[in-house]
């Protein structure tokens, strides 16, 4: 299961946008074949984060399975 506190800590500091968490996102859930994602603290508030972030978080993962 891919956490996205996990992911952030790991990541974090590369991280300097909404929609580079998002590729990153899509990116991780490739390369590790992850097949759960669970948003369990809120990601950082960058300026392009919209209203929708945690429904865009997880659009963005399932689309890279």
């Amino acid at each position: 299961m891919m956490l996205l506190s996990e992911y952030l800590l790991k990541n974090g500091d590369n991280i300097t946008s909404f929609e580079a968490l998002k590729a990153g996102i899509q990116k991780e859930a490739v390369e590790t074949g992850q097949i759960y994602f669970q948003v369990d603290i809120e990601p950082p508030a960058y300026d392009d984060r919209p209203s929708d972030w945690y429904d865009q978080l997880e659009l963005a993962f399932e689309s890279a399975r």
